[in-house]
């Protein structure tokens, strides 16, 4: 933005002159005074000098000093009072002799020139404030630029020293000026890097070979707390006769790689999301399609127990009974595909009060089948406090089935077996179940991630086990977590709307 000036208007000027009348007035004063002063001064020597004192000669040195300080008129007034008080009140003879007509003229011709010169020296102070004030603008101008812009900016000479320090660049860095004025550059930098500036400098010094980019450089600052932050330095370069300015303006990157960051997470997420939305939809599908097999499966197995129920032998009593399980069963995966369905579709499920403790003990029973070699120790540590939950029966058992497992299976290769079943009650009416088991634990890193869809630490697991767990629990308004067990292993927590039994549920 340039700097513009106003000229003053005619009654700008007069205000001005105005203003000016004081100091017009203080240098006529002066004039009198100092005429004043010579003939006082004249008098009291001319005892001393006699005759050889002449008036005009006390009388020259307030001529020059008024026109010096004052100009034309108050030389021009001192030089007339001069002559008035010479012949008038000094006592001399002025009798307009031929020399006394040189002496006057002389005295005039000395008051006039020093008047014109002190005109022109006062012309040559105006003109100098005028630059000078021109120059204070602009320098207070370009101050508050710099003040303004976001970006740090540092110059240092040819022997790395800092010359000029923003306020931008303290408070980036949170040094003041003062504490970095002639000290090496190198100071705002990690200590790895600050060899490899000092000789890219010398370099560049001796061969003219410009090894950092003048704009967009990537590098490192470092904070006076020494903590460090990216920085984008952009390089610029003044020669003068007798040395050498460098100017780097520095760009903190700090929010920008944080900002780049959390895009890259979003589309991460993103690309989870549809990944999710597929699945969603192949879920759908196969719920459908499944669904009449399963039907039929059921109709077949039902027809089978019917005909064995025609033959009295007690052998096939086993059968029957396995044929009734696997009945059940059947239509256990017919209510899972289709609640599955339903919370696809719809998102919603229905609610009623269960029995914690009947949810857990027919999970648990469906987690053991098949795993007895493993000689799990199983113990249920139920809180007598709460009873009972609001839940989708179907999705929870689920929920505790993939949990229970997934600790069996953790626990294969251990010494000790124990897996924990235990419930609590917790703030805001709700009940958290958690899962301990005594294998090898889970990494800090790998549980930050463990809910997330598709990661699993499995070598033939699809990642989507606990992704749905959480999405089923934060669908019941709970939360579900991990967290290290003190005496080794990992404890899975989620939590539950409490319910009593008097309570209506969704389905009523």
């Amino acid at each position: 933005m340039p700097l513009t000036f106003n000229y003053p208007t005619s009654k700008e000027s007069l205000l001005a002159g105005y203003a000016s009348l004081p100091r017009a007035l203080s240098f006529y004063s002066l004039s009198i005074a100092l005429i004043a002063a010579a003939f006082f001064l004249h008098e009291s020597l001319e005892r001393l000098l006699g005759d050889q004192a002449a008036y005009l000669l006390f009388a020259v040195p307030a001529v020059i000093v008024a026109g010096g300080l004052g100009g034309l008129g108050p030389a021009l007034l001192t030089t007339g009072l001069g002559i008035f008080v010479g012949m008038f009140f000094s006592g001399e003879d002025y009798s307009l002799t031929l020399g006394q007509f040189v002496s006057i003229g002389a005295f005039i011709t000395l008051g006039a020139g020093m008047g014109v010169l002190g005109d022109r020296l006062k012309q040559a102070r105006s003109a100098f404030a005028a630059s000078a004030e021109l120059l204070r603008l602009r320098e207070a101008h370009l101050t508050s630029i710099l003040d303004t812009i976001p970006d740090a900016m540092i110059v240092i000479d040819d022997r790395k020293l800092i010359r000029s320090f923003s306020s931008a660049a303290e408070r980036l860095f949170g040094y003041s000026q003062t504490e970095v004025l002639a000290q090496n550059v190198n100071k705002l930098m990690p200590p790895a890097d600050r060899e490899n500036h000092d000789s890219q400098l010398r370099h560049y010094m001796a061969t003219g070979e410009r090894l950092i980019p003048r704009n967009g450089h990537p590098a490192t600052g470092q904070r006076k707390d020494g903590s460090t932050f990216p920085i984008e330095l952009f390089l610029g370069e003044m020669k003068t006769d007798d040395q050498r300015l460098f100017t780097g303006f520095v760009r903190d990157l700090t929010e920008r790689h944080k900002s780049e960051a959390r895009m890259q997470e979003l589309q991460t997420e993103l690309f989870h999301v549809s990944r999710l939305a597929a699945l969603g939809e192949m879920a759908s599908t196969l719920a459908h399609e499944v669904n009449q097999p399963l039907t039929v499966v059921t109709n077949y197995l039902k027809g089978a127990r019917r005909l064995l129920e025609n033959h009295p032998d007690e052998r096939l009593a086993d059968l029957r009974e396995a044929l009734n399980k696997a009945a059940d069963q059947t239509l256990r995966a017919g209510e899972i595909v289709r609640h599955l369905r339903e919370f696809v579709t719809r998102g919603t499920t229905e609610r009623r009060v269960e029995s914690i403790r009947g949810l857990i003990e027919e999970a648990s029973a469906l987690a053991f089948v098949g795993v007895e070699k493993k000689n799990v120790q199983l113990k249920v540590q139920l809180d007598s406090s709460v009873n009972f939950a609001l839940v989708d029966k179907i999705q929870i058992q689920q929920v505790l089935l993939n949990l229970i497992r997934n600790a069996i299976e953790a626990m294969a290769d251990s010494p000790l077996r124990e897996l924990i079943v235990s419930s609590a009650p917790c703030e805001d009416n709700m009940v958290a179940i958690s899962i301990a088991d005594s294998g090898p634990g889970i990494a800090a890193d790998v549980a930050s991630r463990l809910f997330q869809a598709f990661f699993t630490t499995k070598p033939y697991g699809t990642g989507i086990g606990l992704s749905i767990c959480r999405t089923i629990i934060e669908s019941h308004g709970g939360k579900i977590s991990v967290r290290a067990r003190p005496e080794g292993g990992a404890i899975f927590c989620f939590t539950l709307h409490a319910a009593m039994r008097s309570e209506p549920d969704d389905g009523e």
